[in-house]
């Protein structure tokens, strides 16, 4: 019997699914999860081997929603609160969950607040990240 294949909502519905096999959070490197939408952003830190959320960070709370200025500049806010409270729950170490958004603007500026807290690792698509690797790439071949 001819089985008909999942109709997804939308492109980005289609990324999170796919991206939900490789991204994984565990009690060592929870993840952290990123959604947006057009007037809001919301940051989730998750252990999924418990089903538990450790620290969670949004604009629609009260500290943040008088923040004035633009979307993007209340990103960064909301991922260095969602930082700062993973910190204090325990946790050293992310896996960073884009939720199937592309990795620019907002989505961006919470994943760098991260990097500059300590809280991931491996470098993102940033100027600096680009000539790090090319860097460690050239050292080989000097």
């Amino acid at each position: 019997m001819y089985k008909r294949p999942v109709k997804y909502k939308d492109a980005r519905e289609h990324r999170k699914v796919r991206l939900r096999y490789t991204i994984q959070g565990t009690a060592e490197r929870p993840r952290m999860s990123v959604f947006r939408s057009a007037r809001h952003i919301y940051v989730q830190i998750i252990d999924d081997e418990s089903g538990r959320t450790l620290a969670a960070a949004s604009t629609v709370e009260a500290g943040l929603r008088a923040f004035d200025g633009d979307k993007s500049a209340a990103a960064v806010q909301v991922g260095r609160l969602a930082a700062e409270r993973a910190i204090a729950a325990g946790v050293t170490k992310l896996v960073f969950d884009r939720n199937g958004f592309r990795y620019t603007g907002r989505i961006a500026a919470v994943s760098q607040v991260a990097h500059e807290m300590g809280l991931l690792s491996k470098v993102g698509h940033s100027a600096d990240g680009a000539s790090a690797v090319e860097d460690s790439q050239n050292d080989g071949q000097e």
